[in-house]
């Protein structure tokens, strides 16, 4: 069946594929079947997907059975998504953060993401290939290699284009339509990244909106998981399907947590009229001309719908100097407490294994070496050392009081504006709060950045918000998305 609808899937969004479903024109085999025909035929070129479910099928099969005894669970019912390979299934995938160290190893249970995902009737496609260990392995990896899946390529202009990371083989399979949608993590620009670097739509949350548990981390006060979609009506379906209270996760305890099961409400076309938007000029200081020129395009487009753009606005944190201690201590306590409970063919349970392991076999696992994981070994593994308490201390008072909270409150504002993944997105990142790119339109011409990649292709634009504010950045997606409708699928790679 999935032969016979040849490329009409070809951009098909969620809302799309379940009218079809409901009216019987199509099945959740028959998309399972077409997605897996697409990545037999692309990934090879690609190398965004790590593995597919051996399951996917009969998922499908039982869940179109039903479909039709039963009704629909409702708008994720049978629709087949990836899942960034350091997300926990308690099935027959492995889950491995990229590494040839866990490439046999298989989680003992579901994530609270997947567990959440499967409830609500979602077909887990396969693993997407990432930066190994989320490009917290080397200060020299290149975004989206990882030893056990290569390097992930952008679909706009394979080898040329940069991929973004470290989702990136989620950010490349939803562009390359390997699958409707799929789920990214992002500790600093992780999802936000490769969403903007493939044309699509990506939500970092709250850090507290949805549950890190059963996700390999590397810093606990910035990881979250997210969705990585061709639309914002899609990411705001998926988000919805994710914020369940987890008892077992400290953050979704705190006061002030503001959750909902459906964000498709706060869809509005007109969204952008009377919104005040910050343009925090500091930020856009590295800009080549071609980039430089999206983001002015995108002012413009706010003020024609309406928004009241505040330029520039000024932030207390633009010259302070930030450090890494926070991720440096939080990595090496968090991978030792996941390892420990790790599942069947675990091949290292500690990071000091995990280096030894990576030295004894280096002609295939340290490609680009292993100072960052060798750094981050340094510590005690405890956080009990009186400087990684300062630097998170510093890192939310900059952030927030002296960055997005401070510009919000001072000028009055909705949301701040950034291109793309851009210096500024760090902010966002080490307050634990949300951000969210849309397609923003194509660099024709660029310069040469880190790892020898053009920075011309994909460029998104970014709204930056307060916690709990996802709200509010889904209407000024939506209605930006609906006002400039940027998104073209690339031309599948021969």
């Amino acid at each position: 069946m999935g032969r016979a609808i040849n490329d009409s899937l070809i951009e098909a969004d969620i809302v799309s594929l379940q009218l079809a479903m409901e009216s019987g024109e199509l099945t959740s085999e028959d998309c399972v079947h077409w997605y897996l025909d697409r990545i037999e035929r692309l990934n090879p070129k690609l190398k965004a997907v790590l593995e597919v479910n051996p399951d996917a099928i009969a998922i499908a099969v039982a869940l179109d059975a039903e479909r039709w005894e039963r009704g629909s669970r409702g708008p994720l019912h049978g629709i087949p998504i990836l899942l960034k390979d350091n997300i926990d299934t308690g099935d027959r995938m492995h889950t491995s953060a990229g590494s040839i160290a866990l490439a046999e190893h298989f989680a003992l249970t579901d994530s609270a993401v997947v567990a959440q995902l499967r409830a609500a009737g979602t077909v887990l496609l396969g693993k997407a290939n990432m930066t190994e260990w989320a490009n917290f392995m080397s200060s020299t990896m290149w975004a989206g290699y990882s030893s056990r899946g290569g390097l992930t390529l952008n679909p706009y202009g394979p080898g040329e284009l940069f991929v973004g990371g470290s989702s990136s083989g989620s950010g490349a399979a939803v562009a390359a339509n390997l699958c409707t949608a799929a789920i990214g993590t992002e500790t600093s620009g992780s999802i936000i990244s490769p969403s903007a670097q493939n044309s699509l739509v990506g939500l970092k949350p709250t850090i507290g909106l949805v549950s890190r548990r059963g996700i390999i981390p590397i810093t606990h006060s910035q990881d979250s998981a997210g969705p990585m979609t061709r639309t914002v009506r899609d990411a705001a379906i998926l988000l919805g399907a994710m914020t369940a209270a987890d008892p077992e996760d400290a953050a979704m305890q705190e006061n002030g947590r503001i959750a909902y099961t459906d964000y498709t409400h706060f869809l509005d076309s007109n969204g952008l009229q009377g919104a005040r938007i910050g343009v925090p000029r500091h930020y856009y200081r590295g800009l080549d001309e071609a980039r430089a020129s999206i983001i002015e395009r995108a002012i413009t487009l706010c003020k024609e719908r309406g928004s009241i753009v505040v330029d520039p606005v000024s932030l207390p944190c633009e010259s302070a100097k930030w450090d890494w201690d926070v991720m440096q201590f939080e990595f090496k306590k968090g991978l030792n407490d996941y390892l420990a409970k790790a599942g069947s063919g675990a091949s290292v349970r500690t990071l000091d294994e995990l280096i030894a392991f990576n030295e004894a076999n280096r002609d295939v696992a340290l490609k680009y070496g292993q100072d960052t994981l060798i750094w981050s070994n340094g510590t005690s593994g405890t956080l009990s050392e009186p400087v990684y308490a300062e630097s998170l201390r510093l890192n939310r008072e900059i952030s927030r009081d002296r960055g997005i909270d401070h510009a919000i409150r001072e000028y009055q504002l909705d949301a701040l504006l950034f291109l793309g993944n851009e210096e500024g997105l760090d902010l966002s990142a080490r307050a634990g709060y949300p951000a969210i790119t849309v397609p923003g339109g194509y660099a024709e011409t660029g310069i040469i950045a880190e790892g020898g990649y053009t920075t011309k292709g994909p460029q998104g634009i970014t709204f930056v918000g307060t916690a709990y504010s996802e709200p509010l950045l889904f209407r000024l997606a939506y209605a930006y998305e609906q006002a400039s409708k940027h998104r073209f699928a690339p031309t599948d790679p021969v």
